[in-house]
């Protein structure tokens, strides 16, 4: 079994939770607990522009703790090998909780509590709905960490809402991603 250190702590692989603009995500265990282990990655985006990445990691989860988000606690961080071990939240995404017929009402009315606490602090988060876990209580966690300055058209309103449903863009996209 393949395994990955943190800061010399090694974390043994379980299986690929996800791949995203700045990281793979690994469900790993040690000491018979659960963790992310997330291994930043450098591959091209033609979307989005990064600069140091495991520092902005570093930079958006103080950012967000400030601002009172529920997401993991980020619990290590190896700079040098670019790598995070961050608490595992058990439970399934919006996305696939949106392909299943299971979405509930509150967890959009979770996800706008959030933004309430986002706006006024000039900042949004990335509401694609692989970036959201309902725990086994029913609560919504944003699992990654990316956040940027504020603007409307990048909103929960404007552009996360369109990927909560199975609306066009979000069947789109699951066709896109087969």
């Amino acid at each position: 079994m393949e395994k990955l250190s943190v800061n010399g702590t090694e974390y043994e692989i379980k299986k690929l939770l996800g791949k995203g603009k700045g990281g793979y995500s690994y469900l790993a265990e040690k000491d018979g607990k659960q963790y992310v282990v997330k291994q930043i990655h450098h591959e091209p985006c033609s979307y989005y522009q990064f600069g140091n990445k495991i520092q902005s990691e570093i930079d958006d989860y103080k950012r967000l703790s400030a601002i009172g988000i529920k997401m993991p606690a980020m619990l290590e961080v190896d700079v040098d090998n670019e790598r995070i071990a961050k608490e595992f939240i058990d439970g399934e995404t919006i996305y696939d909780l949106v392909l299943e017929d299971k979405m509930q009402s509150d967890y959009i009315d979770q996800v706008k509590a959030m933004c309430k606490l986002l706006y006024p602090a000039n900042t949004n988060i990335d509401y694609f709905p692989t970036n959201f876990v309902v725990n086994n209580n029913g609560e919504i966690f944003y699992i990654d960490y990316e956040c940027n300055d504020y603007m409307e058209e990048w909103n929960f309103e404007n552009w996360g809402i369109k990927y909560w449903s199975k609306t066009p863009d979000f069947l789109k996209y699951v066709d896109e991603h087969k």
